[in-house]
């Protein structure tokens, strides 16, 4: 199935919701083939999400609104005074599910068409249909045709049964409900949703990690996602409810100092291994409540070191363990990519490698050229994935499979005109 690109001098939006910021890049294609510049950007902390919840549709909405309206008027010109219109935003991890099936259909014996791999892809998503979820994601992994397996590219290849081995992303509906609303609330429209770590995957892999497997971790502010890749596709994805701002609260309570100061010391001063330094290093730390700071409040470094470091273990532990319990282990190879905004804390990697038993690399947006110094670290892995994926890999989405497919034998075209016209 060809991807189609957006057509040259087209405007494509991404929005990023996530626990401590929310992010708005606004790009504009500038060739046939879906190459596109960033034009604005817009970014502030994030209110009314938790844990990638939406907690306060009021909050939540007021920082869409302005972060968007931030890119709006840096792209103004590319805009001609138009107000964006339509956005590609992500799905926390904590509120998808991923399934791998198999479906076959018969080719009796021709070539395989595009429209034969999605009517496999078309059948996968019918028999996935729930009423309590919503499908994101439909990505076909691997085929097989009259039982030969590892297959990469089956059009015009001949036989009698095409088998395709598909992973299915799924959304809760009622946590995308409450996304969608604030999206509306803001006169725009969802053009497609993407996972948030399938889209920090696509902005901070290069080709040969995607091919030969690896595993992303998206450390965010609420949420750690999860990504695991293998010949060229995303074929597991997970979440674990626990991020930075996680790291940042231990602080506070640890150093009973305001979550303000807790965030300010973690980037100052915090790291994710012990030094031989630390013992001997005085930091200052405002107390919570206390006005007058005339008395500084002095504490070693390793007392802050100490705090941060259990958790972010925690974190890599419990990611360790859903990528055991996943069973893809084989396909997610030795290598894992660390990115997201929680994942800048110096020492992180050699934590990961201690952990995770795997050769760990810091990840940030790789395959997006021309991203201001400001908006081109592993915090807007995800925002730059979410463009990516509109560009590069909108044959993915569910609808727009249904929309192509057209039935194959007779009997499948009469009951595709009967549903059609009935």
């Amino acid at each position: 199935m060809k991807h189609k690109p957006k057509p040259k001098g087209s405007v494509i939006a991404a929005l990023d919701i996530g626990s401590s910021k929310v992010a708005c890049f606004i790009a504009r294609v500038i060739d046939d083939t879906g190459r596109f510049e960033v034009l604005g950007v817009g970014h502030q902390a994030s209110q009314g999400i938790k844990a990638g919840s939406v907690i306060d549709l009021a909050l939540a909405e007021t920082a869409i609104r302005q972060t968007v309206h931030a890119a709006e008027n840096m792209a103004a010109e590319a805009m001609k005074g138009y107000p964006l219109r339509e956005v590609i935003i992500n799905v926390p991890g904590v509120h998808t599910r991923s399934h791998n099936v198999s479906v076959d259909v018969e080719i009796s014996g021709q070539a395989v068409t595009d429209n034969d791999v999605r009517r496999a892809l078309a059948k996968a998503q019918a028999n996935a249909a729930r009423d309590d979820a919503e499908l994101i994601h439909t990505i076909p992994a691997t085929y097989m045709i009259d039982g030969n397996s590892g297959i990469r590219q089956p059009r015009g290849m001949f036989g009698h049964t095409l088998e395709v081995d598909i992973h299915l992303v799924t959304g809760k509906v009622s946590a995308l409900r409450n996304i969608a609303t604030c999206i509306e609330r803001s006169h725009l429209d969802i053009g497609a949703l993407c996972e948030s770590g399938y889209a920090a995957g696509l902005s901070c892999l290069v080709e040969d990690e995607m091919d030969l497997g690896c595993t992303v971790i998206d450390m965010g502010g609420g949420v750690t996602s999860i990504a695991v890749f293998y010949g060229g596709v995303m074929i597991y994805n997970d979440a674990i409810p626990v991020g930075g701002q996680h790291v940042t609260s231990d602080i506070a309570r640890g150093l009973t100092t305001s979550l303000g100061h807790a965030e300010r010391l973690k980037v100052l001063y915090g790291s994710a291994v012990a030094s031989s330094t630390d013992e001997n290093e005085l930091i200052d730390v405002p107390q919570i409540g206390e006005d007058n700071q005339s008395q500084p409040n002095h504490a070693p470094r390793s007392l802050l070191v100490g705090i941060i470091q259990p958790r972010l273990e925690e974190v890599l532990e419990l990611a360790r363990a859903r990528l055991n319990d996943s069973g893809v282990g084989q396909a997610a190879g030795r290598r894992v990519i660390l990115t997201g905004g929680a994942s800048q804390l110096p020492g992180l990697r050699d934590l990961g490698q201690m952990v995770l038993d795997k050769q760990v690399r810091l990840g940030r947006p790789i395959r997006i050229d021309g991203l201001a110094e400001a908006v081109n670290g592993p915090a807007f892995a995800t925002t730059s994935g979410l463009l990516l994926y509109i560009s590069e890999r909108s044959d993915e989405m569910p609808a727009e499979i249904m929309a192509q497919v057209e039935p194959g034998n007779l009997w499948e075209r009469v009951k595709f005109w009967l549903r059609e016209n009935w």
